[in-house]
């Protein structure tokens, strides 16, 4: 059984969403948290300049896996499961979900050209959380608004979701995951080996 088609999809586009925004450059940012986005997506820029292949992909990896939450992440991506997951396929779990969007960011950087990210207002929440607006022009079209969640759990700002439109990945990539492990009889290892087969493609 594969991932719903249409939640491929969406993941396809929201990953697209992000990989365009992220390599552009990040205009008017303004506090700690807007200027960490800015930081994020000077990172790509540099990244996809001089690397391609398996390079481009080792250093889009080393990016998450250093400015997104991608254990808080990969926690609420699984949900309900996350509790009844044993602490071996947890770190597989994660691993795993990493090395795919690490696979699925690679290649669509680079893709995209002529939009230009711009940073707005920063927003603090009760839980910790600061959403940065932002709004991702267009060739053609108007312009896609992205809100970035960034927290700070002691390792200094992280991603920790980003929504589309409104529409959230962490959220998307729940139902998603959900649907795929109950159509699997509940069982969070073929979700896992699905997962480690992206990352192979």
């Amino acid at each position: 059984m594969h991932l719903h088609a249409g939640r491929r999809m969406a993941l396809r586009l929201a990953a697209a969403a992000i990989a365009t925004s992220l390599a552009m450059p990040a205009l008017a940012a303004d506090g700690p948290a807007a200027q960490f986005i800015d930081k994020v997506a000077r990172e790509v820029i540099d990244l996809i300049k001089v690397r391609t292949g398996a390079e481009r992909e080792k250093g889009i990896r080393e990016i998450l896996e250093r400015s997104f939450d991608l254990p808080y992440m990969g926690r609420s991506a699984l949900g309900t499961h996350w509790e009844g997951t044993s602490e071996p396929l947890r770190e597989r779990f994660l691993k795993a979900a990493i090395s795919a969007e690490a696979k699925a960011y690679s290649e669509r950087f680079g893709q995209y050209g002529g939009q230009t990210l711009t940073v707005g207002k920063v927003v603090a929440k009760p839980n910790g959380i600061s959403t940065v607006d932002s709004k991702l022009s267009q060739s053609s079209g108007p312009p896609i608004v992205i809100l970035w969640d960034v927290r700070d759990a002691g390792q200094g700002p992280r991603i920790a979701d980003v929504k589309i439109e409104g529409v959230s990945m962490v959220m998307t990539r729940r139902s998603d995951f959900n649907s795929y492990i109950q159509g699997r009889g509940g069982k969070v290892e073929d979700l896992i080996i699905e997962l480690e087969n992206r990352a192979k493609r």
